[in-house]
């Protein structure tokens, strides 16, 4: 087997699965995931699944890959249940997947950056057409995949600890800055208001598996990440309290967001918070236009920041799903380091073309596909909604089976024994127990029904059931 290496600290590895988890997403959906559902109630549903559900599928994740030392593929064969590799497998596509359409939107973070720096504001105006730009969304989206490579080629330590040890600092940094310059725009504390104070009259079913859903898909899961960065880990690490901080980060990261992105609606709305829940649109769109009204020189400085922190954002995660192919194909295949990253990207990236050509550039790529509830889709819809929305919550779901039902939880309580010596007789050990054996299978499982119901066949079941 090829020299595979690992993490040169704890610390290197929580950076870095941190960063899989800190995505465009912390950045730009959970905001207005939190504006559109009560604010602070759906901020504190948030908090709660994160530590009660999603905590405890990561630190199987990790202990499944730090006890195989193997890919998510391999990791289950290793175990001696190779008809399971089958959630390796779909985790590996679902990851291959997000990164091709991750990347275009990548590019489109990285071309606002330098539209930013050029003083391009007017970029906002025309966002329908700037993404129907082939050869300069491509040619971003060319630069950022290298970038991504480039990293991974180098290896866990020299390449993606390394990174992950500039980028996520450096991130922290910006978004502190960007929250305390909002906090000084006129009106920004009705944006404050809007986001932390509960309005418990918003809250329903559909809000609350929205939360769970928020919480679930941005913390990496389901996807063989962590099993992945789990197999660069020493046995002397401490499998929970790496979790812990891993999970911190996460909602740390995409708390700040909400505290930098709802002044700037404020402002930008005179206080009234119309359009709050926009989302991606109203980065792209409307966003420019409040730096312009900053100044040529204070506008420039904000609005390429701003840009630069989603870049960053958008960097961590493709190299963390960049890894999880590369480490199968290195393991499975025994092939380079180097050769497998540069082999894996450019497929990644052929198979991402026909999403960059989907935003109006070519037709039959934007008009690709009409589901059962006569909802027409673009090419990079339908591939979101098959991977993020369908594979992950499948393979959350498969993971918390397998560990309790197949591989056994005692095999599990052994694993992560190794770094934290009374865990067996811990209060942990049994809140693992209960959520991995009960909460988690009977909530993804019906998350992964809700989901699919809803985005293919567009029928909400809550609805219809109550």
């Amino acid at each position: 087997m090829a020299n595979r290496g690992g993490f040169s600290s704890k610390l290197g590895f929580i950076m870095a699965a941190a960063g899989s988890a800190v995505g465009l997403g912390n950045i730009w959906k959970f905001p207005f995931e939190v504006g559109a559902g009560g604010g602070a109630a759906f901020l504190l549903m948030y908090l709660a699944f994160c530590f009660i559900l999603c905590f405890p599928v990561m630190v199987t994740e990790i202990a499944i890959g730090r006890k195989t030392q193997l890919n998510p593929v391999g990791a289950f064969k290793a175990l001696g249940y190779k008809r399971w590799s089958i959630i390796g497998k779909m985790g590996i596509l679902s990851g291959v997947l997000i990164l091709s359409f991750y990347n275009v939107v990548a590019g489109w973070a990285f071309g606002y950056f330098i539209e930013m720096v050029m003083g391009n504001f007017e970029v906002g105006g025309n966002f329908g057409e700037y993404i129907t730009n082939v050869f300069k969304i491509g040619g971003y989206a060319v630069v950022f995949m290298a970038t991504t490579a480039y990293i991974v080629s180098k290896g866990i330590s020299a390449g993606i600890e390394r990174a992950s040890k500039i980028l996520m600092p450096t991130l922290f940094f910006i978004i502190i800055g960007l929250v305390l310059y909002s906090f000084t725009l006129p009106n920004a504390f009705k944006g404050v208001q809007f986001y932390l104070v509960p309005d418990f009259s918003e809250i329903n079913l559909e809000v609350v598996f929205n939360a769970l859903g928020q919480a679930f898909f941005s913390l990496s899961l389901g996807m063989g990440a962590l099993i992945t960065y789990g197999s660069y880990v020493g046995k002397k690490d401490n499998i929970i309290t790496s979790a812990a901080f891993i999970t911190l980060a996460d909602v740390g990261i995409a708390f700040l967001a909400g505290l930098m992105m709802f002044p700037f609606v404020a402002y930008l709305t005179e206080g009234t918070m119309e359009g709050a829940a926009q989302g991606p649109g109203l980065i792209f769109a409307v966003l420019p236009g409040v730096f312009q009204s900053l100044g040529p020189i204070l506008g420039v400085i904000v609005g390429s920041t701003f840009f630069l922190l989603l870049s960053f954002a958008a960097l961590t995660s493709t190299v963390s799903l960049l890894e999880v192919p590369v480490t199968y194909v290195v393991d499975e295949h025994q092939v380079k380091r180097s050769r497998a990253v540069w082999a894996v990207a450019l497929t990644v990236f052929l198979v991402g073309l026909p999403s960059l050509l989907g935003n109006g550039a070519v037709e039959f790529f934007t008009s690709f596909v009409t589901y059962p509830s006569g909802e027409t889709k673009t090419f990079m819809d339908l591939v979101e909604n098959i991977s993020s929305d369908t594979f992950l919550p499948l393979g959350g779901f498969l993971i918390s089976v397998f560990a309790a039902y197949v591989w056994k939880k005692e095999n599990l309580h052994e694993e992560i024994s190794s770094g934290f010596d009374g865990f067996k007789t811990s209060l942990i050990r049994k809140f693992l127990d209960v959520t991995i054996s009960y909460l988690c299978p009977i909530i993804l499982g019906i998350i992964f029904i809700l989901t699919v119901s809803q985005k293919f066949f567009g029928v909400s079941l809550i609805d219809e059931l109550f």
